[in-house]
């Protein structure tokens, strides 16, 4: 545990409470889950409802990424990752119980986080939605005024010329 742990901190860059929320919300995948190994490539899909520190355990223990398609960001700023198991046909959402957390410095929590059994620690619901698909690959399109390259999905017509999202003007009319 110790060695996986300091795995984690390398990655990550130090130690935190936040770190540490991930690196057991990992755990609790494992043990409540199921879900072993590292994802070599979609078999496990983490959909992450913020973008704090512990995703960077969730990187480094189960091999979800942004890259690989199998990290998803929804962006909800809560403590909460919702674990699919492709393979096996397995899902849950790992949600932390912060009201539960004893009122002490950084460290003390950190270590109480990395110590306290996980049912204390996070709350076991399923997912209020299905399996993401597949990452998908899209045909790259030159922007016609920047000439930077972008996915096809993330160009808009604009006064009949394809131009990505940067050179696109936003349009709002407040809602």
């Amino acid at each position: 545990m110790k060695a996986l742990w300091e795995r984690c901190v390398a990655f990550h860059g130090h130690e935190c409470p936040g770190l540490a929320i991930g690196f057991r919300a990992a755990e609790a995948a494992h043990v409540w889950l199921g879900m072993t190994g590292f994802s070599q490539d979609e078999e496990l899909v983490c959909v992450t409802e913020n973008d704090a520190c512990g995703v960077d355990a969730i990187q480094v223990l189960l091999g979800c990424s942004f890259g690989k398609g199998n990290l998803i960001y929804k962006d909800t700023g809560k403590q909460a990752f919702s674990f699919f198991d492709r393979k096996h046909n397995k899902k849950g959402r790992v949600v932390f119980n912060r009201s539960l957390m004893p009122n002490v410095d950084r460290k003390a929590l950190q270590a109480h986080i990395l110590n306290a059994p996980l049912e204390e620690l996070f709350s076991l619901k399923e997912p209020s939605f299905e399996l993401p698909t597949h990452a998908r690959l899209f045909t790259s399109i030159a922007c016609e005024k920047c000439g930077e390259y972008a996915p096809e999905h993330k160009m808009r017509l604009e006064e009949g010329q394809k131009v990505c999202l940067d050179c696109a003007t936003s349009y709002s009319r407040g809602f």
